[in-house]
């Protein structure tokens, strides 16, 4: 062969990677360790504050003496108050409780809003009483029966979960282990 060069390409070579490139990756790789440890511990202590632990067992705590009332079944609860508890479910994010009731007669049912036994949900693992009803909410005119009306309070530990059991307190009556939706 001549030495004339050839019009071949040269085989290629990687670059070298500069250890400035490696230092960055790790850096990166060392800070989402770093929010990943952050956000995992936050959420054990926010959890373990909220959370009944070893209260579980011991916070079949009786509805305080204050709050009450005559247990019924469901029926017993449209005997007495004139209503059936359709659905009792979490919402606005955990915080608030939907109680849903429908009117058999409309006349007992006025015996919800009584000032004297004033409807609440107790959570059956904490014994804590929500009587606390979003902006103050109350039916207002006559029941119509076979409607059903809603009365929406404000949980704002969101204490109440979806599969709790909870006593619902309507009128001169309570119904228990309600399943919360």
């Amino acid at each position: 062969m001549s030495g004339q060069a050839t019009l071949e390409p040269a085989p290629a070579v990687p670059p070298a990677r500069s250890p400035r490139r490696w230092e960055a990756r790790r850096v990166r790789v060392a800070g989402a360790l770093t929010g990943v440890v952050a956000v995992v511990v936050t959420a054990l202590v926010f959890g373990w504050a909220r959370s009944p632990g070893d209260r579980e067992t011991a916070s079949a705590a009786a509805v305080p003496a204050a709050w009450g009332r005559p247990a019924v079944s469901a029926d017993g609860l449209v005997q007495r108050v004139g209503v059936k508890i359709t659905q009792v479910a979490v919402t606005g994010g955990g915080g608030l409780l939907d109680l849903r009731y429908k009117v058999f007669d409309p006349d007992k049912a006025h015996a919800i809003h009584d000032a004297t036994t004033p409807p609440a949900i107790i959570d059956e693992r904490t014994g804590l009483v929500i009587n606390q009803l979003l902006m103050s909410h109350a039916h207002s005119g006559p029941y119509k029966p076979a409607v059903t009306y809603y009365l929406v309070f404000e949980d704002t530990g969101s204490w109440v979960r979806h599969g709790s059991k909870v006593t619902v307190l309507l009128g001169n009556a309570q119904v228990e282990h309600v399943v919360v939706a």
